[in-house]
């Protein structure tokens, strides 16, 4: 199973993700819901270390597992609101499609 828990701030932008697990919804390098979560994470954290603006703070030393912190400065602010809604959604759609190998928690901070 895999865990992802989240957390938001009070306007909805990204400020933690940690994923951990596997699916064990296919053989090892060929589960589609471990390939659509790995896709999605890796994808939003080499966009997000890219931009001018987004600082992060990542460990993904361990296989299967990802723990990600993001801050902003402002002109960082709306491209790390809007990568971290996609990954957010699209990690959600995942959760929702393949409830019995992924699961999601999102906490809203206040």
């Amino acid at each position: 199973m895999i865990k992802i828990t989240a957390e938001v701030d009070n306007e909805g932008i990204l400020k933690t993700c940690g994923i951990a697990g596997h699916a064990e919804g296919g053989p090892k390098g060929k589960d589609p819901v471990c390939g659509a979560v790995s896709a999605l994470a890796g994808t939003a954290l080499r966009v997000l270390a890219k931009e001018t603006g987004v600082f992060l703070r990542a460990d993904v030393s361990t296989r299967g597992q990802l723990k990600l912190e993001t801050e902003y400065a402002p002109e960082g602010k709306a491209f790390l609101f809007a990568v971290g809604a996609f990954l957010l959604e699209g990690l959600q759609f995942v959760s929702e499609e393949y409830p019995n190998h992924c699961t999601i928690h999102i906490k809203r901070r206040n």
